[in-house]
Parts: C-alpha cells; sequence; structure tokens
C-alpha cells in the first residue's frame, strides 16, 4: 500500500515541483495533485496530506506568468484544472453531515479549514501579482473559475458556527478579503452583482456550484450548504435578484419544508428576503406568491415563537402583494383577504396559549394586523375582544410586552372601528380599571418605568374609549375619586375627566 502510494502522490523530491517548468508540466503536475485530493486512493494514509503539501510547495515555486500564460484551450485547460483544485480543496474542508458531527469531526475540520486557507491565500497572491505584471488579461481566465470555490469555502468558515475556530475564521476570512482585492470589487454584494452596470456579477456562478448540493436528496450531506445558501442570498437585493428567481426560490421553499425548526427558520428568512427583493410582478407570474402563502402559512401550526415571529413578519410583507389581484367593485361585501385568514388563526391559537414566548410572539405582531385590515377588523371584533380582555387581565413579566402590546392593539382597534366600540364600552372599562388597579397594587419587581408606561397607556385607552362612547366614560368614572384611596388610580382617572372636559392635562 505505501508502494501504491508513493507511485501515486507526487513526490517533493519531483523536478516537476521546481525550477521552471513548461506549460504541459505544470498542469500535469496539479493534475496529478487534483488526482490524490479525489481519487480513490485519497482515503489511504497520508495521500492528501502529502498532496496538500506538495501543492503549497508547486505554488511557491511557480511564477504569475507561468500559472496564466498561453492563450486559446491552452490557458483554458489551465484554468480549469485550477478551478477543479479549488474545488477540491473546497470539499476537502466542508464540514460532514450532523449525524457525524462531533467535539473531534469540527476540530478536524476547523484544522483542514486554516490549513487550505492558506493554500488559497498563496493562490490568490499569485493571481493578484499577475494583475500587476505584464501577463496580460489572462489572469481573469483563471479567476474566472478560481473565485467560486474560493469563495464557498471562504463563506463556510468565516461565518460562527460548530465546525469552525477563532484561528479558521480569521484565515476564512482573510481569504475573503483578498478574494474581494483581486477581484477588485468593494464589497460581497458588488462580488456578487457586479461592481458596474455593465458587469456580470459571479451570483450565477457560485448558485452554480451550490445546486447539486441543494436538492432534496443532498442539501443535508454538508450542513454548511444552508448557511452559504442564506448569508450569499441577503447579500443581493433589487433590482438583481429577481433575475435568479427561478434558482433561488426553490432552494429555499426546500429549507424551510423541514421538520428541524431550525432550518424552517433559516428558509423562512430567505422567502422573505424574497418577498422585500422581487417585484411584485414577478412573484405574482406563475402563482408563486399563493405557493409562497401557503408554504409560509402551514408554519404557523408549529408551536414554536421563533418561527412564529419569522412567519408573520414574512406574511405582512407578502400580503400587500397577494391583494393586488383582489379588486372590490363596491357592489357587496368585500372579499375576505388571506390577512383576514392569517388574523383569524392567530386569534384561534391565542384564546387557549398558555406559554408566555409565544404569547408575546402573537401580542407583538397583532397591532400591525390591525393597521392592515384598517375597519375591516369589524369582521374579527368578538374574538379580538375575547383575546384583548384575557391578556389584560395576565401579569406578564418584568418587561410587560404582552399587556403593552395589547394595549397598543385596544387603541389601534377603537381608532378604526370606534362606531362599533360603544356598544362594548362596559366590557372594556372594566378590563381597563382592573388593570390600572393591578398595575398601581402591583408587589413585584416590574421597574417603575414598566409600571408607568402601563399605567399612561391603559388612561390613553380610556380616553379613546370616552371619545368613542360621546362621554359616557367620564359620567361612570365620576365618583372613582371619591372612594379610591389609591392615589396613582385617581391620578388616572383625574387624566381622563380633564382631557374629557377639554382642559389640558399639567402633567402632574
Amino acid at each position: 500500500m505505501e508502494l501504491d502510494n508513493a507511485q501515486e502522490t507526487p513526490s517533493r523530491e519531483d523536478p516537476s515541483l521546481c525550477g521552471e517548468l513548461s506549460p504541459h508540466v505544470l498542469e500535469q503536475a496539479f493534475s496529478k495533485i487534483l488526482h490524490c485530493l479525489t481519487g480513490p486512493e485519497a482515503r489511504r494514509g497520508n495521500s492528501r496530506d502529502v498532496a496538500l503539501k506538495d501543492l503549497g510547495d508547486l505554488i511557491e515555486a511557480t511564477e504569475c506568468d507561468q500559472l496564466f500564460e498561453g492563450s486559446g484551450a491552452h490557458l483554458r485547460g489551465m484554468s480549469e484544472t485550477l478551478g477543479l483544485v479549488a474545488k477540491a480543496l473546497e470539499q476537502y474542508a466542508a464540514p460532514p453531515k450532523e449525524e457525524e458531527a462531533g467535539g473531534a469531526r469540527h476540530s478536524e475540520v476547523a484544522e483542514k479549514a486554516a490549513t487550505v486557507g492558506l493554500l488559497f491565500l498563496k493562490l490568490l497572491g499569485k493571481v493578484e501579482t499577475a494583475k500587476n505584471s505584464l501577463v496580460g488579461p489572462a489572469w481573469r481566465t483563471g479567476l474566472h473559475y478560481l473565485s467560486g470555490p474560493v469563495y464557498i469555502f471562504a463563506v463556510t468558515h468565516s461565518l460562527e458556527q460548530p465546525w469552525t475556530t477563532l484561528r479558521s475564521r480569521e484565515v476564512a476570512r482573510e481569504v475573503l478579503t483578498l478574494l474581494l482585492q483581486v477581484t477588485e470589487c468593494g464589497s460581497v454584494a458588488g462580488f456578487l452583482r457586479g461592481e458596474k452596470e455593465d458587469e456580470k456579477g459571479r451570483l450565477s456562478v457560485i448558485l452554480g456550484l451550490l445546486k447539486p448540493n441543494l436538492n432534496k436528496e443532498s442539501w443535508k450531506n454538508n450542513p454548511a450548504i444552508k448557511h452559504v445558501f442564506s448569508w450569499t442570498l441577503q447579500q443581493v437585493t433589487r433590482p438583481w435578484l429577481s433575475q435568479h428567481l427561478e434558482r433561488v426560490l426553490p432552494a429555499s421553499l426546500l429549507i424551510s419544508d423541514d421538520y428541524q425548526t431550525e432550518n424552517k427558520i433559516l428558509g423562512v428568512h430567505c422567502l422573505h428576503h424574497i418577498v422585500l427583493n422581487v417585484p411584485a410582478a414577478d412573484l405574482l407570474q406563475y402563482n408563486r406568491a399563493q405557493v409562497l402563502y401557503h408554504a409560509i402559512f402551514n408554519h404557523l401550526y408549529t408551536p414554536e415563537h421563533h418561527l412564529v415571529q419569522a412567519v408573520l413578519l414574512c406574511l405582512l410583507d407578502l400580503f400587500p402583494i397577494l391583494e393586488k389581484t383582489v379588486h372590490w367593485k363596491g357592489d357587496g361585501a368585500r372579499p375576505t383577504t388571506h390577512c383576514d385568514e392569517v388574523l383569524q388563526l392567530i386569534l384561534t391559537h391565542m384564546e387557549p396559549e398558555h406559554r408566555l414566548l409565544l404569547r408575546r410572539t402573537y401580542a407583538r405582531n397583532l397591532p400591525a394586523f390591525v393597521k392592515r385590515l384598517g375597519i375591516l377588523t369589524v369582521r374579527h371584533l368578538k374574538r379580538l375582544e375575547r383575546v384583548i380582555i384575557g391578556y389584560l387581565e395576565v401579569y406578564d413579566g418584568p418587561e410587560e410586552e404582552a399587556r403593552l402590546k395589547i394595549l397598543e392593539t385596544l387603541k389601534l382597534l377603537m381608532q378604526h372601528t370606534w362606531p362599533r366600540i360603544s356598544c362594548r364600552l362596559v366590557v372594556l372599562l372594566k378590563a381597563l380599571l382592573k388593570l390600572i388597579c393591578d398595575v398601581a397594587r402591583d408587589p413585584s419587581l416590574t421597574p417603575q418605568s414598566v409600571k408607568s408606561t402601563l399605567l399612561q397607556e391603559a388612561t390613553d385607552c380610556l380616553i379613546l374609549l370616552d371619545c368613542c362612547s360621546q362621554g359616557r366614560v367620564k359620567g361612570l368614572l365620576a365618583k372613582i375619586p371619591q372612594s379610591c384611596e389609591d392615589s396613582k388610580v385617581v391620578n388616572c382617572i383625574r387624566k381622563v375627566q380633564q382631557i374629557s372636559e377639554g382642559a389640558p392635562y399639567d402633567g402632574t
């Protein structure tokens, strides 16, 4: 076996690794190393380690004009070989499958990444030197084949992930910085989309390299691929993203349609970015927007607050696109919308929900739905009333996020549906007064600033309620200051009375 390795691995004493090399011999030397990195014997002994050492020696011993000299088929052949070597190096440093991963394996991957990163720095250094020499534009051909694998390697190992260490991240970031310098790009976004108007950019090349690993059967073989795709997607905005929609949408849907919550969230973030950065006309074409909606809507049945938050934010930006196709002719009731459907489901989930994180998530997004529907919120008024009263009764922890957002929702509801509020006067008044009394007497560790904000918001709701009921609240509250001994409660009541009578509140 050792004899086989000695025969197939280029020796460091081989004259092809030093001195002046003919283009043909140089290409053969790189091909030999490629064979050692990817061939069947690559797993035997230390074949790969020897090949990496030989590759480093070969790059150092080769002048830049030798790497990029020639023209036509020869130059293309040499550049393709360099590109294949770069791809082999990127795959060599790739993290293992999630089920095979562990502390030892991750440490091994980080070591490999640091080694490969140093080789990429040497190779890119040769390209940078070629730019400033008399080689001419031939270096661009070589860079065309190198840039994709080098970029994927750099992003894979520069993000903070289980398979990276401080050292491997530093090397990977150096590689990315040098890549941008060599390609004369000021940012990753410029690298992907093109720095100039007439420049094509490299996103198509990157997506082409990622595609074999982004199908249903293979996308989990390399846990870094989803992160590379997601991070790359986030760098490209409108108007450049729309031309790549056919390639990024299926991959985003694939990642979101997974049983792991982490992948669902990652996929939804990708879809949200697409919604924000692709024109509505493109999303409506071929019913793409409907496909997006149904894929995202189904995630609302998963009781995970991070996922629900990501889904609701995405849906709120998708509604205006979906509703471009809805036309009301004014001759009957307005048709229900996707926003109605989602709000109905949210309210169904909110009523019995007891988990604080989910309650906060639902409450945080409720005001945006009331704003979106406006007067049409009356369709959901009965259920909203039950949710609002139920949530105002429950202490929500020191920050009181849920109750504050519910009070904001109530204010918006009264502003948009004021004709229907007067008949709910007693129920809402009792809920608000109970909240004010509970907060005023609250012995918990809730910060005083939060208590003051709650009391102020509840008072504002009482003032709005008084406006919606033609001043009836003032009459119902008239005797409370005479019988109530709590100064905070009395102060809130007086604010309502002063505003209702038209007197400016002096803030004391």
